[in-house]
């Protein structure tokens, strides 16, 4: 029952996101994006980080019981990254990147995505584990938050901070990652039915910082990876206070 009353819930962060890109879009022409920046940019406003810090800080902070609210704003955020997100970065870069191709596919069905749609399975057919199998993989699931924030911690301690530069740019990607996304979150809540969990959850996940994976993803299509991170990792470190502060306006 559970389940099946949150499937109106992916309509806030399909919203969300594609308002957000699309503003995004705007903004990059508005204050003068060079065409090379243009799609990193609008992502890293656009999708935030999920899995690594979404995921792992989510739990900490509601328990486990906002793991499937978590998965859903997953799903969306995956989609739409590897499917406009990708594209728009590859046709930035002269190449050409259908949006539904084998490829595209393949990078949306990740672990992640084919571990909840098996839960969504089990649980509609009633299925279990047993119990020496459920509790080792419960015992590998505790590990997700600790290992997140090293791997976090190891990534901005690598940061080329000297090529970091606080310009129209960088203010503008932080502003719109941090007020702009979480607000439309906020604007739509009071027209969706949804528990106030499930919107609480996601004002935080619309507030997480910019993908990781952005900058990997630059340097594979022959973008400017050096950007990337550098937006990434500043979204990151303004995460510490913006995380905080949203936690305190939804209580």
């Amino acid at each position: 029952d559970q389940l099946l009353g949150m499937a109106n819930g992916l309509v806030v962060p399909f919203v969300t996101m594609i308002t957000g890109y699309l503003v995004a879009k705007v903004l990059a022409r508005i204050i003068g994006v060079s065409k090379s920046h243009r799609s990193i940019f609008t992502i890293c406003v656009g999708f935030s980080n999920t899995i690594f810090i979404g995921l792992p800080l989510c739990v900490a902070l509601f328990g486990d019981i906002a793991v499937p609210y978590i998965m859903l704003y997953y799903m969306v955020n995956t989609t739409l990254f590897w499917t406009i997100g990708v594209h728009d970065l590859a046709a930035d870069n002269g190449e050409e990147t259908p949006i539904f191709s084998k490829k595209t596919l393949k990078s949306i069905f990740t672990p992640p995505l084919l571990g909840f749609a098996a839960g969504i399975i089990m649980v509609l057919m009633g299925w279990g584990l047993p119990k020496p199998l459920f509790d080792s993989f419960r015992l590998v699931g505790s590990m997700t938050t600790p290992l997140a924030m090293l791997f976090m911690g190891i990534a901005m301690s690598k940061a080329d901070w000297a090529a970091l530069r606080i310009d129209a740019e960088m203010t503008v990607a932080v502003a719109g990652r941090f007020i702009i996304c979480p607000l439309i979150v906020l604007a739509i809540l009071p027209f969706m039915h949804l528990n106030e969990l499930e919107g609480r959850v996601f004002v935080i996940m619309a507030a997480m910082p910019s993908m990781t994976n952005i900058s990997i993803i630059s340097k594979q299509y022959g973008g400017d990876y050096k950007y990337a991170a550098i937006q990434t990792t500043v979204s990151t470190v303004v995460a510490v206070a913006a995380i905080p502060f949203y936690m305190w306006l939804i209580h």
